[in-house]
């Protein structure tokens, strides 16, 4: 268990597609969980903001993501999550990022989608998520797909620092 650097914009390894977990219960998945749960952790204390993290994030390549939302009932490890079915209807959001923390990005997502994913133990699961929670899964799983939110943006002027945006 450790707390781990949190890769930035910029760095080549966020654009890296990841692999796929292929044995959920193994040590090393457990070791990956409980840092990236310890990262997470960490941030929200420094930071005051935060609810996932995905692997890529402490560069590891592999498709894992914690989540915190106490507000959803929902902690954990999603080990290779994957969007099986997405919304027509969509939402405009400001999302940020630990990766660039200071900065907003105005993005465009579907308002709900289903997930399924491995539990740490390796059972199958299914998520139907809206709002905000879809929103953050979308984020964190293009995260797995080496995308960034930045790589979202509706437009160029979809772009904020956070100190400016909580002025207004």
């Amino acid at each position: 268990m450790a707390v781990k650097e949190i890769l930035r914009l910029g760095n080549p390894g966020l654009g890296k597609v990841c692999a796929a977990v292929k044995d959920a219960g193994k040590p090393e998945t457990k070791k990956i969980i409980r840092d990236l749960k310890d990262t997470l952790e960490n941030f929200k204390k420094k930071n005051g903001f935060g609810r996932a993290i995905a692997a890529p994030q402490i560069g590891i390549l592999k498709r894992i993501i914690y989540v915190d939302c106490p507000k959803y009932k929902i902690s954990g490890a999603l080990i290779n999550p994957k969007i099986i079915k997405k919304s027509k209807e969509k939402i405009r959001v400001w999302d940020d990022c630990f990766s660039f923390p200071e900065l907003l990005v105005k993005v465009e997502r579907a308002k709900e989608i289903k997930v399924k994913y491995q539990a740490k133990g390796g059972e199958s699961h299914t998520i139907t998520t809206k709002g905000d929670l879809s929103e953050l899964l979308q984020h964190e799983i293009d995260h797995l797909d080496g995308i960034l939110a930045v790589q979202r943006a509706i437009d160029g002027k979809s772009f904020a620092f956070r100190k400016e945006w909580e002025k207004f």
